[in-house]
């Protein structure tokens, strides 16, 4: 049977986010995606404009609808907005146990804009984070989650043992904010830590690159690749994706995500 994924984020118009480019990252592993739209975002490469969230019921439905009917082998869940799609979404979760979870905390986008309800935090924190396989924040939103700054490598090594604390087995922290030569992550699972490095690429187009990694480290596990694994080739992929991107719009433009059988490259 063919793998499947299942995305729970927001809807990004531009395309270069959110479920747009879950969907497109999925299709380039040969995965194939459904999703829960959380959200509507009016958004270009440029900002975010307007957010409209979801009944929470109606996302609620979307998850029933096509686990039911089709079955996922792993979610991906990005965007959620408010505390009541937070709860919504975990109460789906349980039902689900044995499915592998990657949870993109996504809480800014990449201009600023709020994409995630201040009060949402610890409903996000306490309520989700138990019930991921995987957790990949950026600088910020770890430092949100464990309630102090994040910005050296000492500090990711300290904000990835709390977050595992908190129940996540697989923490994964992304250094794209550091100040260093080269994109280094923290991976760290049962004490042990692993750091991952990569190229920096200097560039403005990195919208979704977050989606991107934790997608593609969803359709890794979808195709029941291992953690570690599955997280090496999302790093790997998101680099060449950021490496081929075609310079679209005026601001931080999207990621090529079909650059393995793209006819430009």
């Amino acid at each position: 049977m063919m793998a499947r994924a299942l995305t729970i984020a927001g809807s990004d118009s531009g395309g270069g986010a959110g479920i747009q480019a879950d969907l497109k990252t999925f299709m380039a592993f040969s995965v194939f995606g459904m999703s829960a739209i959380t959200a509507i975002t009016v958004q270009n490469t440029v900002g975010v404009e307007r957010v409209q969230a979801l009944d929470p019921e109606v996302v609620g439905a979307q998850i029933d609808a096509v686990t039911r009917d089709l079955g996922t082998d792993a979610i991906k869940i990005g965007m959620l907005f408010s505390k009541p799609i937070i709860e919504v979404v975990a109460e789906r979760l349980r039902q689900w146990p044995g499915i592998p979870v990657v949870l993109d905390p996504v809480m800014r986008a990449k201009g600023g804009a709020p994409l995630l309800d201040p009060g949402a935090e610890k409903a996000l924190r306490d309520v989700l984070l138990p019930l991921a396989t995987v957790v990949t924040p950026n600088l910020p939103e770890a430092s949100a989650l464990v309630g102090f700054p994040v910005q050296t490598r000492a500090d990711m090594q300290k904000a990835a043992h709390v977050l595992e604390n908190l129940g996540v087995p697989f923490v994964l922290i992304k250094g794209g904010h550091l100040a260093d030569e080269e994109a280094v992550d923290l991976l760290l699972h049962e004490g042990r830590e692993t750091w991952l490095s990569a190229p920096r690429i200097e560039t403005l187009h990195t919208h979704g690159t977050g989606c991107t990694l934790s997608s593609a480290i969803a359709a890794g596990l979808a195709r029941h690749d291992n953690i570690e694994q599955a997280i090496s080739t999302a790093k790997e992929y998101v680099t060449q994706a950021i490496r081929h991107a075609p310079g679209l719009g005026h601001g931080h433009g999207p990621l090529l995500h079909h650059w393995g059988q793209s006819p430009w490259i």
